[in-house]
């Protein structure tokens, strides 16, 4: 029991959610010599590879993952989203989430929540015991609530993010350089608020996985020049996540997960280049920047990552398909994704999922039409200027994947088999002995024997 439920005479169980950022479970599982804390987390507790969402993007993933729901509950789809009944596009941000999170309910249950750098949290609400928001937030001075976690964080040099555009350089040393001082200062902020032992959920998100993956994933798997830098990084990782096991009390269980999985890219796949080659995309003039230049003629469009839209009547500002049109359309493009092919001759897409079957609540109004998830080395975007080849090569090796994702968690009665990110809310309410109603998620509870 921690001094803080010894000195308010509660017993609640607790948790410490640690996130790690776009991890996939092969990386640790593979490598239990290089990575034992991981190695001894899996052995005495719980652990496995988990499914991610669609699409399984970082500001999609984690408002799933901390609600239980899907993006027609969130509201959010992805980094950039799409104003409904216009042509109009706005990044996400934490006020657009539209379900109650994981501390929202715990503050019905007049528990309390630390919650450190999770994407898509700002600005930091002020319901919460204390929080610094994650990926996307300006500086900490307008991230970091209450006064006192903003001094602290600005005395350590706390970032919000590594500097990504470091690893845009072909020599990679100061990229990674910096990717370890935000390692450190997110463990060491990580560190203050858990050792003060004065709350019941815990919940801080290692955002510089990800970003050392997009850099250097493919040198691990295909043992690059920067293979060993990848692997030391990741040797601190674990170090970290071990350290942090060991400094929690008995009545916290500790659960470490990702939002998606991660693998090597071949090749960036620009939609809408494709699109407007196969004659499904048009733009008013040569000079387009933006979704709002499309043609009246365009019969589709993309947004990242592999989001389809038909430019339908009655509900895009210059709709061009004719509602009666709409399935049949649909079904074209998907066919015509289904058939998309990479300069290595391999099939671009895995499968090609549709609206209805991936998207489901009160915001799905802005919902794509069609969601692609490509195959392993295809990562998708959809950029609206300045491609004007599909496929192209860029200074990322590593790209998002729909399966791998991690899911650890320090109980043996956890079951982690056929899961995915919907599981993990409602796991950890049951880990903490707070109620929900049953329908209230995606997912289920993993934990067996609650």
């Amino acid at each position: 029991m921690g001094l803080f439920d010894r000195l308010r005479g509660e017993d609640h169980p607790r948790v410490a959610f640690v996130g790690i950022d776009g991890v996939p479970f092969s990386l640790l599982e593979d490598h239990p010599e290089e990575f034992p804390n991981f190695a001894a987390l899996a052995d005495e507790g719980s652990a496995g590879a988990i499914d991610s969402i669609v699409p399984p993007e970082s500001s999609a993933c984690w408002p799933a993952l901390t609600t239980g729901v899907n993006p027609g509950e969130t509201g959010v789809y992805g980094f950039q989203d799409r104003e409904s009944g216009s042509y109009d596009t706005y990044v996400p941000m934490g006020q657009d989430v539209q379900a109650p999170r994981l501390w929202d309910r715990l503050e019905e249950a007049e528990r309390t929540a630390t919650v450190m750098n999770v994407p898509v949290t700002f600005p930091p609400q002020r319901n919460v015991q204390r929080m610094v928001s994650g990926f996307l937030s300006p500086g900490v001075d307008k991230a970091a609530h209450p006064d006192d976690l903003r001094d602290y964080l600005q005395s350590i040099d706390y970032a919000i993010d590594v500097n990504a555009k470091l690893g845009h350089k072909e020599d990679k040393s100061e990229f990674v350089e910096d990717a370890h001082d935000t390692l450190d200062t997110r463990f060491e902020a990580f560190s203050q608020y858990l050792e003060r032992d004065d709350w019941d959920l815990f919940f801080g998100v290692f955002m510089t996985t990800d970003r050392v993956n997009h850099f250097l994933f493919k040198d691990y798997e295909r043992d690059g020049p920067n293979k060993e830098a990848f692997m030391e990084f990741y040797r601190k990782v674990d170090d970290y996540v071990g350290r942090i096991r060991s400094m929690l009390d008995d009545d916290v269980t500790l659960v470490v997960a990702s939002d998606h999985g991660f693998t090597s890219l071949d090749y960036e796949v620009h939609c809408n280049a494709w699109l407007q080659e196969e004659g499904w995309l048009s733009f008013e003039d040569d000079d387009h920047d933006d979704l709002a230049d499309i043609a009246e003629e365009s019969r589709a469009y993309s947004l990242i990552p592999g989001r389809f839209y038909i430019n339908l009547e009655g509900r895009e500002p210059r709709g061009s398909v004719a509602q009666e049109e709409y399935e049949a359309t649909r079904d074209e493009l998907k066919a015509a994704l289904e058939a998309l092919e990479g300069p290595d001759g391999n099939p671009v897409c895995e499968r090609v999922v549709e609206k209805e079957d991936a998207f489901r609540g009160e915001h799905d109004d802005i919902a794509p039409d069609l969601v692609a998830i490509p195959n392993h080395g295809f990562d998708l975007k959809s950029g609206f200027k300045g491609h004007e080849d599909v496929f192209d090569v860029g200074p990322r090796n590593g790209m998002h994947s729909f399966d791998n994702a991690t899911l650890f968690v320090d109980d043996p009665s956890a079951s982690i088999s056929d899961a995915d990110l919907f599981d993990i809310a409602p796991t950890i309410l049951d880990l903490m002995d707070v109620d929900y109603g049953r329908t209230d998620f995606d997912g289920g509870s993993l934990v067996t024997s609650k």
